[in-house]
């Protein structure tokens, strides 16, 4: 699979949960791919500014495509 699918993948699996998740949860959203395919999507992703990475109080890494982040932030929502 091409980086550019992965990525893509990534990043509408995001997308249509719609909420934040611990990078953990990932691979379980994309089982097609490997861990390593899913970290590297999210640091293009996250270096890109098309997801959003946050630490919680836990040490959990948390992940959010921005586009959903931003809709809950407004309250907004997007139409098609």
């Amino acid at each position: 699979m091409a980086v550019s699918a992965i990525i893509a993948r990534v990043h509408d699996a995001l997308e249509q949960l719609g909420t934040d998740c611990s990078m953990e949860d990932i691979p379980a959203l994309c089982p097609e791919l490997t861990w390593n395919q899913v970290f590297l999507a999210i640091d293009y992703l996250s270096r890109t500014g098309q997801v959003r990475v946050t630490l919680d109080p836990d040490r959990t890494y948390r992940v959010r495509a921005s586009r959903a982040a931003a809709v809950e932030a407004t309250g907004l929502i997007p139409t098609h």
